[in-house]
């Protein structure tokens, strides 16, 4: 396998560092570790990266740091970021500064290969483009309501306080979040997440 395709996995754990480095070496992936961030950054060669995947809570500089932190050396391409400590806020954050996935531990081995397969495919810029006017073909589908539930949901909010924003009971919002779910065919949070930052649908609502 070509330098090009060298996978980076930075986490502080060795043995979830270890044991996703072997679940991708198994899988015909090159694969490097890191144990920080900051390692990874001042050892990174953009023409000897494929894809990262990283813990989002380190010691020293966190998953969302290193985010901003390629960002602004304009390094580009795909961040898979992985968490125990799942949340909507978190997930909004790391997919808004750039993260191609969200995943949440513990995840099975399937699940990790899938999100880097698709992430390596769509790193090439064409499937995002297709990708990206499949996602806004499904936000137009919405109701009125759907994208008024959606909007507070992308902002944080539980289902209580968006009850309480748009006057309706917390168990109206719970159908109303099922029904988008439906719709957008996303499978977690996560993913409803992604695919609303990515069709550019948070602009002048985060």
């Amino acid at each position: 396998m070509s330098n090009a395709n060298v996978i980076h996995v930075i986490d502080d754990d060795a043995i979830i560092r270890d044991s996703i480095a072997l679940v991708l070496a198994r899988n015909g992936f090159c694969v490097q570790t890191h144990d920080s961030a900051s390692e990874f950054l001042d050892r990174v060669d953009p023409d000897n990266t494929a894809c990262v995947i990283t813990d989002v809570c380190m010691p020293g500089m966190s998953g969302i740091e290193l985010l901003a932190k390629l960002k602004d050396r304009g390094l580009i391409f795909p961040v898979i970021i992985i968490t125990a400590n799942a949340d909507v806020p978190l997930a909004v954050e790391a997919i808004k500064r750039g993260a191609f996935e969200f995943i949440e531990k513990p995840f099975d081995d399937e699940g990790l290969l899938a999100a880097l397969r698709e992430a390596l495919v769509q790193n090439g810029g064409a499937e995002d483009r297709k990708r990206d006017a499949a996602v806004t073909a499904k936000l137009e589908s919405l109701t009125d309501r759907e994208n008024e539930v959606l909007a507070c949901l992308l902002k944080g909010n539980p289902n209580k306080i968006i009850a309480y924003q748009l006057g309706i009971s917390p168990r109206t919002v719970e159908v109303h979040r099922a029904n988008i779910m439906h719709k957008m065919k996303a499978s977690s949070l996560a993913e409803l997440v992604r695919m609303s930052v990515s069709a550019q649908y948070v602009r002048g609502v985060l």
